[in-house]
């Protein structure tokens, strides 16, 4: 009989829908629970491929990390690594693992996120991880964070496959949140090179491999993280009385069950 691959160890069991688990109560799980993954293919605007990397150059460390050490540091650390004015919420903040599940707070102003969103771990091994985006996601994608070797030098890099997921989204990608997107991923590899005493700056490479917009997908609308998160934001008053009137009630029964 067969063995099975040691290389299907480093990756996730097939999904159907997201299951987000116990998070902090701070976190809108209920935005990305039940979401469909949703890759390249499944999104509305122009497929690009955007490639940011920091060369480890001058790190404060006996010798030069090397790339199995990098992206030890990146797995463990991610939650550190990433952006401020944004959050994570689940066991991403303690590592990162196939087959796990985290939901983000993007752009967060006075703890309030504009948008809620998830991301699941599709691959992880001692040289890369990946992560794909679910539905309501601004793109619909798979990143991949890794580390190599290059003329002696160890490189970090992020590499993003990434089309926005509905018509809103990609008018928002040509009016400005590209360049987010983009400072936010340079961001995230800076704090990469502060953890090795490095404080160089990233560079990018940003191609369009295909500017056609795939109109069968416009209805991702619907499912709009952004225009959720909103509406989940404005109805958490009415969550909060519902929710102490069930405790009431659960109260008020468990007094008559004793008096009875």
């Amino acid at each position: 009989m067969s063995q099975p691959s040691r290389d299907q160890d480093h990756w996730a069991q097939p999904m159907d829908r997201l299951h987000v688990g116990d998070v902090s109560k701070r976190a809108a799980s209920e935005v990305v629970e039940g979401k469909h993954l949703s890759g390249p293919l499944r999104g509305f605007g122009q497929l690009w491929q955007k490639t940011y990397w920091l060369p480890l150059r001058g790190a404060k460390a006996p010798a030069t990390p090397a790339p199995r050490e990098v992206v030890s540091a990146w797995r463990e650390n991610f939650a550190q690594f990433w952006p401020k004015g944004n959050s994570i919420y689940g066991s991403l903040s303690k590592g990162i693992a196939p087959g796990e599940v985290a939901v983000l707070h993007m752009g967060e102003i006075g703890g309030v996120p504009l948008v809620s969103t998830g991301i699941y771990v599709i691959y992880a091994d001692e040289e890369s991880f990946s992560f794909m985006t679910p539905e309501g996601h601004p793109f619909a994608g798979v990143i991949t964070f890794s580390a190599f070797d290059e003329e002696r030098c160890t490189v970090a890099q992020a590499q993003a496959y990434v089309r926005a997921n509905d018509p809103l989204y990609e008018l928002g990608m040509r009016l400005g949140m590209s360049r987010v997107e983009d400072r936010f991923f340079c961001q995230m590899l800076r704090n990469v090179g502060a953890h090795f005493g490095v404080q160089g700056e990233p560079d990018a490479k940003i191609v369009l491999l295909d500017p056609k917009v795939q109109w069968r997908h416009a209805r991702n609308v619907w499912q709009n993280a952004g225009a959720r998160t909103a509406l989940y934001t404005l109805t958490a008053p009415l969550r909060r009385v519902r929710s102490r009137r069930t405790e009431d009630a659960i109260g008020r029964r468990g007094e008559k069950e004793d008096g009875s």
